[in-house]
Order: C-alpha cells, then structure tokens, then sequence
C-alpha cells in the first residue's frame, strides 16, 4: 500500500471513531432525559414481548383515564392524588400544583414523572387530553364569521333561490308586501 493510500485510511479511521465517539458521548447525555411512555397495564404487568417491568426511579410517562371517585385534593396543600385506568389496571398518582383546566374525572390524562414503590407515581408534570372536536377558544374567535375577508364569506355563502326564469327570489319583506 502506497504512503498516501495509508495516510487516507488513517484519517478515516480517525473521522469514523470520532463520529462513534461522538455519538456514544450525545447518547449517554441524552439517556437521562429519555421517558418512556407507559399505560397501567404495563407498569403492572409489565411492556413487549418479555414482560420488562418499569424500575423504582424510573422517569416515565403514563397515559390513560382518571378513574372517576379517584380524585382527592389536600385542602392545606396543592397535593393531589387520583388514579390512572386502562383495560386491565389501574396505578395510583400523586402531584404537587396546580391540575390543568381540562382535567377532570373520566378524562384522559398524560402524567410524567418517576416511579414509586407499590408501582405508584410521583408525578411532576400532568396533562389533560381532549378529542380531536377541540377547538381553542384563539382559534375559534379567529374563525369567526366576523373575523373572515368578505371575500371568503360571499365565496362560502350558498347561492341565492332563483324562480323559473333566473330571477332572484324576494322575500315579502324586500318586496314590501304584507303577508
């Protein structure tokens, strides 16, 4: 192998454990700030094909719907704790603050935070879901006919009633008679 053709291979070499490197240093870093996504079921019987249960200290996240009776609030403190059901189980909740406006009893719900003995979870961010009808009350406001270019409305208006000949059809009232 000629000098130079040993040189190329070097650098590449080089270039190719760098990037391995690289990769394997933004992978650790970022291993702490992976949460996984659990439903009740799984933490209680665990997820895939082998069964792997969550571990104690786990970050996590765990979806489902809040079992209605569920719900106590402390009144000294912000503390509150409800349950999240599926299917096949139900995992006990706690957070701290405040709960978003959507949540309610039978609501879906996104809870993220860590995993507690007795498959409890200690949640530090909690997010209520909505159907896919939801309309934000910012976005409704600017969808409002009042808010539209006369353009789009005249577009969007359903033509006018027209007799046998093509004429416009008038009402008693633009006609000016009396019904």
């Amino acid at each position: 192998m000629n000098p130079r053709r040993k040189s190329r291979l070097y650098l590449a070499m080089v270039v190719v454990f760098g990037a391995a490197v690289t990769l394997a240093l933004t992978l650790y870093a970022l291993r702490a700030n992976i949460d996984l996504f659990y439903t009740p079921s799984e933490i209680l019987g665990g997820k895939g094909e082998d069964h792997q249960l969550p571990h104690v200290g786990q970050r996590l996240r765990i979806g489902g719907m809040v079992m209605p009776g569920s719900v106590k609030r402390d009144p000294q403190t912000l503390q509150v704790t409800f349950k999240i059901y599926d299917a096949a189980g139900a995992v006990a909740v706690s957070y701290v603050g405040i709960l978003p406006d959507l949540f309610r009893e039978g609501q879906g719900v996104v809870a993220q935070g860590i995993l507690a003995p007795g498959n409890r979870v200690e949640a530090r961010e909690v997010l209520a879901k909505h159907d896919e009808k939801y309309t934000p009350p910012e976005v409704a406001s600017a969808m409002s006919p009042a808010r539209r270019p006369a353009a789009l409305l005249t577009a969007a208006a359903p033509p006018a009633a027209r007799d046998a000949s093509g004429a416009p059809l008038r009402s008693p009232a633009q006609s000016g008679e009396q019904p």
